[in-house]
């Protein structure tokens, strides 16, 4: 019977620690999808800004100064939601040309 190999441990903590480069593109790749989808929210913020800006805050339907104040919050919650769930594609174009610039795909 042949004696068994010895591995050291401390080489097998080492590979343990090491991540791999598919592990790493991972969370490259993570990160643009992360900030495409942030771009793309800010993008349809800017988009919607105008389309409010237009409306009447006043009585009985509005909330008055409280909702102008508040209004850009609300077109920041409408961008990000909608980033969220899809958008309109600008995100998935951003996040293709980040890929494509670090040489991932």
């Amino acid at each position: 019977m042949p004696a068994p190999i010895g591995v050291s441990a401390d080489i097998l903590m080492a590979q343990a620690q090491t991540p791999t480069a598919s592990t790493a593109d991972l969370a490259r790749k993570q990160r643009v999808a992360e900030a495409a989808q942030k771009f793309e929210a800010s993008f349809l913020s800017a988009m919607l800004q105008p389309m409010f800006a237009g409306l009447s805050t006043e009585a009985p339907f509005g909330g008055g100064d409280a909702e102008a104040m508040f209004k850009s919050f609300m077109t920041d919650a409408i961008a990000k939601q909608t980033a969220k769930h899809g958008g309109l594609g600008v995100g998935d174009v951003v996040q293709r040309e980040m890929l494509k610039l670090q040489g991932l795909s």
